[in-house]
């Protein structure tokens, strides 16, 4: 701890002496970065290294080619173009899917990015059950945030005391436009559009429009965007949940095949098919007064809604059921302590398969109010105040689920070749609807997230005309942060399974999973989703307003996590002839209050009980207080040369869902999380230095490397715990992964190039190199930290006239740890996407753009060791076409 801050110390001292040594000194006026408009690729690129250039922290901007065109349909698909940006497709368990939906920085997980709107928090949610209850980040989905309202991004590496504190990595400012920056009084904008999903086999409708005002003397203006998009979405896919689980001398195959104690083995492997309708509307509202030239009011409203239903089919092998009893027949093969060919004859009695469906109503919805006042006092004073609120809300409202088991006593086979193919695997018997055995069903619950914020900022600038001391920037923030996990009410059953048999069934679709490989089922049947549904409605007594022993209130799947945020800094800006820099403090003071429940088996000991079973109530506080140095420096060695210095320490809070979440579990495999009140904020100790050499316009070379020390990073360990079972009614023993502290480092090096090559040619490339390690030890003997892909890179290439534009990108990254997956870790391996996009501008007022993306048709791989796979992802390719029209 000591040598951490001698470090930061040393360095930022070494900042101050160089600057205040530097002869000359210019006052330099904040950029207004809400001014900047651009049409076209080369414009943009022209005015996001202009931005770059001049700013005097580490920072990299992405600006809209026009009103709503990004360089990419998705705001996470255009930032992992840039240096040390990392994208995911995942929140949670949920898998690997087409479009990006979180965005981290510098091989770390994306909890420890903050990501705002126009400086501000905004509330999020996802549509996903897990992400509304167990697996709760600090991240937010870009799933809800369309690209149309984007004017630009900007993504902050290095730390200023007058940033927003919560990204221990660094901040992305999303930023949307004001009605006073429109140059006309009036201007309107739609895009009428379609997007074709080639696996789904579906083409669906996207329509976005703007209208702008502003009045003659341009001091009152109004601007309203509303977007609506709709696409369908078919993942294909093979999936092994919980990954393979050891045999232990206990089991009863160990003692007639003592050679296999300690060997792995599933738990379940599974033939799966996802689809998914999402639906996002929404829109954003600005009123912008100048009442004087000293003084700017606006007032903004946002609000957007996803609609995401979906069903989840899985067709399992259950090598639960018998792998851990049955001895595989003569001739079965070990290899790296994993039993990667079996043969099991049939036992009468016995299930070897399992099947999952699961039909879920689920929305995430967000929403934003703001109120701003930017006053220039004098000519040297400036005052900023804002305040506002934002609730996030992630909903599933019912889940329809039937879980059956069939193919008794047909025995079952499977053949494992290593982590990057499929695991061939078959059982026998009858696996029909008129083979089912058993029928079981859970989750027809309300389960609700809730994450809302309110807050008030007041910030000054004070400049100076003279000396090396150009301005002092201070201010305070004080927020009011409420995270909620809900499930108060469900459905108790009665006998779904009669109405349910003979009701509407369908198929996988031809060719299903041809992409992902290897030889498993794929001619499977399932339950319509309207037959599923209208079967569990018609057969399901729904219990409400009964927090009681008979109600079916969940409460050992709720939690509450309060933070009060109380910030106040200090940062001074000095500037010289060749140099300019800041250096600043910030104190940050937080109070959390975390409420939970914990399962008891004794009434005695109980506060609350339900048909879920008992709990007692849990109550934890937590308060910390810090002061968060940071010092920037930039030198223009040359009129084209830039190098940049920084060093700060940054913080960010543990994920809600690691301090406050009960514990949860799968009944098949016995595995789940939970969480830990008794967590402390991750503290990061930054060191990081580019050099910039621009060249030509919009030509760039630039290296720089980085280095992240970081006290109490979040690791995993796994526990024992008891839980109520679904399946037997009683209180069960789980493998739980709880989150503990532990300490990272992360070390890495950024390399980015631009250059145009005539007038109508350019090319883009960089190379982004992370090396992470904890002192944690995960159960595969590995140190690896969470997200962190030792090798990411981007290559691009455009061309563009008045008339035609066209630009072609691919981005890759290395294998990065995602997780648990039951007890075990596991990984995503190493993937590219491959995007191209076309623009015709027909007339002034019509351009036609068609994007595509993930033109390589990626399968997304997950695996748990280099003989061990978790599951094999296909999601098709997509393709934009809109027609934008312009007033």
């Amino acid at each position: 701890m000591n040598h951490r801050k001698s470090l930061l110390s040393a360095a930022i001292f070494s900042c101050i002496a160089f600057g205040a040594h530097a002869q000359g000194a210019a006052q330099t006026s904040p950029t207004d970065l809400d001014t900047i408009q651009v049409t076209g690729i080369r414009g943009s690129m022209e005015r996001s290294l202009d931005t770059k250039r001049e700013a005097n922290a580490r920072l990299e901007v992405v600006t809209a080619e026009d009103v709503g065109k990004l360089p990419a349909h998705n705001v996470a698909d255009t930032l992992q173009r840039l240096p040390g940006v990392n994208i995911s497709s995942a929140s949670a368990d949920e898998g690997g899917f087409d479009e990006a939906d979180r965005v981290s920085l510098r091989g770390t997980s994306p909890s420890l990015t903050q990501t705002l709107i126009n400086g501000h928090t905004v509330g999020s949610a996802d549509w996903f059950v897990l992400s509304q209850g167990n697996n709760v980040g600090r991240s937010v989905s870009y799933s809800l945030l369309p690209s149309e309202l984007v004017s630009s991004v900007e993504v902050n590496k290095s730390s200023q005391a007058k940033l927003q504190d919560g990204g221990t990595t660094g901040t992305v400012n999303i930023i949307t436009r004001t009605p006073l920056q429109f140059s006309k009084q009036f201007s309107a904008e739609a895009s009428v559009g379609a997007v074709r999903s080639d696996q789904a086999e579906s083409t669906d409708p996207q329509y976005s429009a703007l209208f702008n005002y502003k009045n003659d003397e341009g001091n009152f203006g109004v601007l309203l965007q509303a977007f609506y998009q709709k696409r369908e979405l078919r993942r294909e896919a093979q999936e092994i949940p919980g990954g393979f689980t050891k045999i232990a001398a206990t089991d009863p195959v160990a003692a007639t095949n003592p050679d296999l104690i300690g060997v792995s083995v599933p738990g379940l492997l599974g033939s799966t098919l996802f689809e998914q309708t999402r639906e996002r509307k929404g829109g954003l509202l600005t009123v912008q007064f100048k009442p004087t030239d000293a003084l700017s009011l606006s007032l903004s409203g946002f609000s957007s809604e996803l609609e995401a239903n979906n069903y989840n089919r899985n067709f399992m092998l259950w090598g639960s059921s018998f792998a851990k009893s049955q001895a595989p027949n003569p001739g079965y093969t070990v290899v790296d302590g994993v039993l990667t060919n079996a043969t099991y004859a049939g036992v009468p009695g016995t299930n070897y398969g399992v099947y999952d469906m699961i039909y879920r109503e689920a929305t995430a919805k967000t929403n934003y109010v703001t109120f701003d006042a930017d006053w220039q006092i004098n000519d040297t004073l400036d005052a900023k105040f804002q305040a506002g609120t934002t609730k996030g809300t992630g909903e599933t409202p019912r889940q329809f689920i039937a879980e059956v088991t069939l193919g008794q006593g047909g025995g079952a086979s499977w053949a494992t070749h290593g982590a990057g193919s499929p695991v061939d695997w078959s059982i026998g018997g009858d696996i029909s609807p008129s083979g089912v055995t058993s029928f079981g069903t859970w989750g027809n619950q309300l389960v609700k997230a809730e994450d809302k914020e309110d807050w008030a900022t007041l910030d000054f600038s004070q400049y100076f005309s003279a000396g090396a001391l150009s301005s002092i920037d201070f201010g305070v923030r004080f927020a009011d942060h409420e995270r909620e996990a809900l499930s108060p009410e469900g459905a108790t059953p009665g006998d779904i399974w009669a109405a349910l048999q003979g009701s509407a069934t369908g198929n996988y679709p031809s060719g299903f999973a041809g992409d992902v490989g290897g030889t498993f089922p794929r001619n499977i049947w399932y339950y319509t989703p309207d037959a599923l549904k209208t079967a569990i409605i018609n057969n399901s007594t729904w219990l409400a307003g009964n927090d009681g022993p008979t109600g079916r209130h969940n409460y050992g799947a709720e939690w509450k996590v309060k933070e009060k945020n109380f910030a106040g800094y200090v940062q001074a800006n000095f500037s010289g002839d060749w140099w300019a820099g800041n250096i600043g403090l910030r104190y940050v003071n937080i109070k959390q209050d975390i409420n939970s429940y914990n399962a008891v088996a004794n009434a005695a000991d109980a506060d609350v009980s339900s048909l879920f079973g008992m709990w007692e109530r849990t109550a934890f506080e937590n308060k910390h207080d810090r002061v968060l140095p940071s010092a920037n420096i930039k030198f223009d060695l040359d009129d084209d040369l830039v190098l940049r210095v920084a060093a700060s320490q940054t913080q960010t809070l543990p994920d809600y869902s690691a301090l406050g979440a009960s514990s949860w579990g799968s009944d098949l495999n016995r595995t789940g999380g939970g969480g830990n009140p008794n967590l402390k904020p991750t503290l990061s100790t930054n060191l990081d230095a580019n050099l910039e050499w621009y060249f030509m316009p919009r030509g760039l070379l630039s290296v720089g490397a980085y280095h992240m020390d970081m006290k109490d990073y979040i690791a995993f360990d796994v526990v024992k715990r008891q839980l109520y079972s679904e399946l037997t009614n009683q209180l069960e023993t789980y493998d739980i992964s709880t989150p503990i502290n532990a300490d990272g480092k992360v070390t890495g090096v950024e390399v980015a190039y631009e250059q145009p090559i005539g007038d109508y040619f350019g090319f883009n490339a960089n190379y982004t190199y992370a090396d992470g390690n904890t002192d944690h030890t995960w159960s595969d003997g590995t140190h690896n930290l969470l997200g962190t892909s030792k090798n990411t890179y981007n290559v691009g290439a455009y061309f563009e006239n008045e008339r035609f534009g066209a630009r072609v990108s691919y981005t890759r990254r290395s294998s990065f740890l995602i997780s648990l997956s039951g007890t075990n870790p596991y990984y995503q391996d190493d993937f590219g996407t491959l995007s191209a996009s076309l623009n015709f501008k027909a007339t002034d007022w019509l351009s036609i753009s068609l994007d595509g993306l993930n033109l390589n048709n990626p399968t997304y791989k997950y695996y748990q060791s280099a003989s061990i796979p978790t599951s094999f992802y296909s999601n098709g390719r997509q393709y934009y076409l809109n027609f934008r029209f312009k007033y």
